[in-house]
């Protein structure tokens, strides 16, 4: 990584600063600053040759504006490639028109990051009927890179009962749940879930006896209104599970949610760092510094 540089939005300023240390690399907080009527200057920092911008995308419609500002400072600096690294990657799940004069967003949002830089690397990202990454940015590099590793590592840590269960809510939960499973030589079992609305699902379990009198470790790639969590608990209750702790990649719900999490029987919330939330326990900075070191140059 020697001659790049790491910069960031101020949001995501602790993430970044561990990638940095690890790399090696010096790190610059984008300074953004609001005029009284909303509009945003965007001040960068000095760049190099090859230069690295972390943002984590939750709450993005202005953090996608200052990375295209950040982009257009940094190349008239003098970056000649620019590359983003998005723990969390915002508008994928709307891949398709599902009614009449919906806009795409995965199409638009990928075409607009496109334009401004030349890799994209991301962590799990919420992708449903794309097959690759690379669909998403036309024309560049982009890498989704599974959170799967660095959850082992800090679940192995932190001590496992043997005999515990990793869950998946629905069936496209099954790779990573076999993944994680694999890496720490657990039993796995997956949920079939059918959605009524954006805030309501049903979730059955095909053997429920096999959950019985069991720790239940259940994983998922994002929690945003906490629904599929709530239901996914009290139907692990009703199989019988003897504890319920959760790990996620990307915790997009409320904080106070926590709380409910709790009374509902879930035992304990874990989530990387991907999006700055207080249940942060999972660090992503060795995947993210693997995956730039593959790459001469970052």
């Amino acid at each position: 990584m020697s001659g790049a540089v790491l910069q960031c939005l101020p949001s995501a300023a602790e993430a970044a600063r561990r990638l940095a240390t690890r790399l090696g690399l010096a790190l610059h907080e984008i300074a953004l600053h609001r005029f009284p009527d909303g509009e945003l200057r965007v001040t960068v920092g000095e760049a190099a040759a090859t230069t690295i911008v972390y943002a984590s995308l939750d709450q993005p419609n202005e953090k996608l504006l200052a990375l295209m500002f950040a982009s257009e400072a940094l190349r008239r600096g003098g970056a000649t490639r620019l590359v983003l690294v998005a723990p969390y990657l915002c508008y994928m799940r709307q891949d398709a028109a599902f009614h009449e004069g919906e806009a795409i967003s995965q199409k638009v949002i990928g075409r607009l990051l496109a334009g401004s830089f030349d890799r994209v690397i991301t962590v799990d990202a919420h992708l449903h009927r794309t097959p690759r990454i690379d669909d998403v940015f036309p024309g560049i590099a982009a890498d989704d890179l599974s959170a799967m590793p660095a959850m082992a590592e800090a679940l192995r840590a932190g001590g496992l009962h043997p005999r515990t269960v990793v869950v998946g809510p629905d069936e496209e939960s099954q790779p990573w749940v076999a993944d994680l499973a694999g890496r720490l030589g657990l039993d796995h079992a997956v949920a079939s879930k059918r959605r009524r609305n954006d805030r309501s699902v049903d979730i059955r379990f095909a053997d429920p006896s096999s959950l019985a009198g069991r720790p239940a470790l259940l994983v998922d790639d994002i929690v945003s209104s906490g629904g599929t969590l709530m239901v996914c608990a009290k139907a692990l209750q009703a199989a019988g599970a003897t504890t319920l702790d959760v790990v996620v990649t990307h915790a997009l719900f409320a904080p106070e949610l926590v709380s409910e999490f709790l009374h509902a029987g879930i035992r304990s919330v874990r989530s990387t760092d991907s999006v700055p939330h207080p249940t942060n326990a999972i660090a992503l900075d060795g995947i993210l510094a693997e995956a730039l070191r593959k790459t001469a140059g970052a």
